[in-house]
């Protein structure tokens, strides 16, 4: 591999191979030649002059590319579909004549695309279900493990991990939803022809209208869809990729915010991200456990957020039946998409597959906070005993303001319920049973339990006969 010249990281360091090969060349031009395969043999069963020969010569080369034969056409021809159907024709001799018959080059680019964009959708869908099994397993775990809830990032009302991880997956449900939706909707072009009139196949069929709409659906079945769309102008609606983007996108927010979660929880040292025995969090800090894979998420996320625009201002852009200024901007924006959200996915399903929780500094946080928390119960337990809620409620304030300036001035602990319990109007109440935690945390074990019956058991049924994708973190 030579070392003075660019490489793409998504590929040498962070993306699967099963998704680089999805944009791979071969890929490319090996479904170009089976498109090429599938209008031949429609044609032929429709009637035009296609032999068996002609098909099986083509059926015969489909795969054995030659680059450098293609790369020579295309530097003489200036045109990348012209190229390859002479390199596709001088192993084809007999059926050169009848390569790409009728059709113009969106045939193949565009129907292409929709056939990588498909696959590459059920990829991300497959390792987002992958992630939410993960964080469920986790969450089941941790159901009932209390925690300090934030809200604006300030101590708030007890939550559990399990729920917590409840929320993150949610987001991700959320999202796979959206990727079955867009894969759902992904029809074929299939043969729409130079502008989307098909005027070129209706010549070719002798102005039958009904031939001409039989070879669409043909074509279309032969290439693994049952449906084409309705109308096109020279390509399919670039609509289609500012959709996969907008779902891409979403998946990396849901990963972003997750990841950025978990890079906050570090800070606090209640949970972690895996950390290998030998792996080194600072050059200089030997004692460092940067959370490293939650902050590539994150970097990696962000730049698939940031490539929604482009096929956005693509479509915007699209003047009448097509302009070629899409091209090289959907060249580098949905292969780097997609594989940029697989190494997001793949970090992920590391990840959530590692996480480390530190149960006693979850007690400990909680226990510096759930004083001021518990007084709404105190009180009611004091009143309860015969107290005046008035008087008790004054009382409670006064010890809580006294309380936290100690602990912002003088940086000692909260002993606010000490204060409480050494004050005789709070004599009838159980400290003990007032502070215990599982009585702040409200449904959220259940609620864990009913997210992954109701939620989550469904996706696993759904991709449970699915090969699991894993893919090793690089570095």
């Amino acid at each position: 591999m030579p070392h003075d010249q660019y490489e793409n990281p998504l590929i040498t360091r962070y993306s699967s191979k099963e998704m680089s090969h999805l944009w791979s060349a071969q890929k490319k031009f090996g479904t170009w030649r089976r498109l090429w395969v599938a209008l031949a043999e429609a044609q032929k069963e429709l009637g035009l002059p296609v032999t068996d020969e002609q098909v099986s010569e083509l059926k015969a080369h489909v795969d054995d590319i030659d680059f450098e034969a293609a790369a020579k056409y295309e530097r003489d021809l200036r045109h990348d579909v012209m190229a390859h159907i002479h390199a596709y024709r001088d192993v084809c001799p007999s059926a050169g004549p009848i390569i790409h018959l009728g059709a113009t080059s969106c045939y193949v680019t565009d129907n292409t695309d929709i056939l990588v964009l498909r696959d590459a959708l059920g990829m991300v869908c497959r390792r987002v279900a992958a992630v939410i099994d993960r964080l469920a397993e986790f969450a089941a775990e941790y159901r009932d493990a209390a925690c300090l809830g934030f809200t604006h990032l300030q101590p708030a009302q007890p939550t559990t991990v399990g729920k917590r991880a409840c929320l993150w997956a949610y987001d991700l449900v959320l999202d796979l939803h959206e990727l079955e939706h867009r894969l759902s909707e992904l029809k074929a072009r299939s043969t729409k022809g130079t502008t989307g009139t098909q005027a070129s196949f209706l010549k070719l069929f002798d102005g039958d209208h009904d031939k001409v709409k039989q070879l669409e659906q043909l074509v279309a079945r032969k290439i693994g869809f049952d449906t084409t769309y309705a109308v096109t102008g020279q390509t399919y609606s670039r609509k289609i990729d500012s959709q996969v983007l907008d779902v891409l996108s979403g998946v990396a927010q849901s990963a972003h915010k997750m990841a950025t979660d978990l890079r906050l929880l570090a800070n606090k040292k209640e949970v972690e991200e895996p950390f290998g025995k030998k792996q080194i969090g600072s050059s200089a800090m030997a004692y460092k456990r940067n959370p490293m894979r939650s902050e590539r998420i994150c970097s990696l996320a962000r730049y698939v957020i940031s490539l929604q625009s482009s096929p956005a201002n693509t479509l915007a852009t699209q003047w009448m039946e097509r302009t070629l200024d899409d091209s090289a901007n959907r060249r580098l924006v949905l292969p780097q998409a997609f594989l940029a959200i697989d190494a997001v996915l793949i970090l992920c399903q590391n990840v959530t597959s590692g996480l480390v929780v530190y149960p006693e500094v979850l007690a400990k946080n909680l226990r510096e906070e759930l004083p001021f928390m518990a007084t709404e119960n105190i009180l009611m337990a004091a009143v309860a005993a015969g107290g005046d809620r008035q008087d008790l409620h004054e009382r409670i304030r006064q010890h809580s303001h006294a309380a936290g300036a100690v602990v912002k001035n003088e940086g000692k602990p909260n002993d606010l319920i000490e204060r409480l319990a050494s004050d005789e109007a709070f004599a009838g109440v159980d400290f003990v049973a007032a502070m215990e935690p599982t009585q702040f945390v409200g449904r959220a074990p259940q609620q864990v339990d009913d997210f992954i019956e109701e939620v989550v058991t469904p996706i696993r049924q759904r991709y449970a006969q699915d090969e699991r994708l894993e893919a090793e973190v690089n570095v």
